[in-house]
């Protein structure tokens, strides 16, 4: 989901390529700078599918590896440095296979006078720059699209685009409450521009599993992150189950880190809980897709037993219901509970993973 939208942006600016090409060729069947033939139904197929290749791959370099490393760098930054690499190793591509192209061609070795000769023109026309330009274009506005998805979520970006919650609608969802244990003292502990440092490091560890298990972040309170599923996603193969999990198993990977940089491993509690909201768009100066329901304030509230139950995972009963059978983890009911400002008592249950 974090890559398909390279290739859906380089496609859309290759088909713009294509038309503005022929637009400015008219009615030849060739190309004036250098006689070759032109078929326009053919060059659109053909440059249609290495821009979604080339689109998939930088989209799967900067997801993959390449966004980790320029994870402390701002906005601005990131759009440009990245740009940058990725536009040498595109010249450098182009190169590499020109120089091939022209030995191959005149049957001489890569360093003959004459292949570099015909290079070195085609690298210096114009038409060559051109087109460059319009390459970093298009990754400069693939990388802005995908920085802004980063920001502020890949679900909310979408569904923007999409105008899908443009006008209110209803819908079953599952949140899921995370909040860091102890966090007012450590705060007091490591003084508030370490913690917030560590706070910054605690959020980036914990967006893979996120992301692993379709889930998406809907805000961040102070040490409070609020995940949420659509019923179907949160549900396939207990979804959000097996987030909480990966959640807790990503920290664990990372505890060296944590305690040689701030003395301390942090760790969180849950509370789950499924039901039905009204989502849509809100604002005017600043515009959000919010979730409202009885929904959140029931999650918050079941979080807030975590300490009592001494436990790290609590979830409803009509969360519990609603899995499918799974013999990696055993739910344990701890009985009903009497939860402020509901009339009905609510069943809850705790979640441990088999060893």
């Amino acid at each position: 989901a974090r890559i398909a939208p390279f290739g859906l942006i380089w496609l859309l600016f290759s088909v713009i390529y294509s038309l503005l090409e022929r637009g400015l060729l008219g009615e030849l069947n060739y190309y004036p700078a250098t006689g070759n033939p032109y078929n326009f139904g053919g060059t659109v197929f053909i440059t249609a599918c290495m821009a979604v290749f080339c689109g998939l791959l930088i989209g799967s370099v900067e997801v993959l590896y390449l966004n980790r490393l320029f994870i402390n760098r701002s906005f601005l930054q990131k759009v440009i440095f990245k740009t940058g690499i990725y536009l040498t190793f595109i010249i450098l591509f182009l190169l590499m296979t020109t120089l091939l192209f022209n030995a191959y061609a005149l049957q001489q070795n890569i360093f003959a006078p004459e292949v570099v000769r015909n290079t070195a023109i085609f690298f210096t026309n114009f038409a060559f720059w051109s087109v460059t330009f319009y390459i970093a274009c298009i990754i400069g506005i693939s990388l802005f699209f995908h920085e802004v998805s980063e920001n502020i979520g890949h679900g909310v970006v979408t569904n923007f685009f999409s105008g899908r919650y443009h006008t209110p609608k209803q819908e079953e969802r599952i949140f899921m409450f995370l909040d860091m244990k102890s966090s007012t003292t450590l705060a007091e502990q490591m003084g508030h521009g370490r913690y917030f440092t560590m706070l910054k490091a605690y959020f980036a560890d914990l967006s893979a599993p996120i992301i692993d298990y379709s889930g998406e972040v809907y805000q961040y309170a102070g040490d409070e992150m609020i995940i949420t599923w659509t019923l179907k996603k949160g549900l396939h193969n207990n979804a959000c189950i097996h987030c909480f999990f990966a959640l807790k198993q990503a920290l664990q990977q990372h505890a060296e880190k944590y305690k040689s940089q701030f003395g301390v491993l942090p760790a969180f509690k849950a509370g789950l809980h499924a039901g039905t909201v009204t989502t849509g768009e809100i604002g005017v100066i600043k515009r959000e897709i919010i979730f409202t329901g009885d929904v959140l304030n029931t999650t918050a509230r079941i979080q807030s037993l975590c300490n009592a139950y001494n436990t790290d995972i609590l979830l409803s009963a009509d969360l519990v219901r609603r899995l499918s059978a799974d013999e990696s983890f055993v739910v344990l009911s701890l009985g009903e509970v009497e939860l402020r400002g509901r009339d009905k008592r609510v069943e809850l249950f705790s979640v441990s993973g088999k060893t």
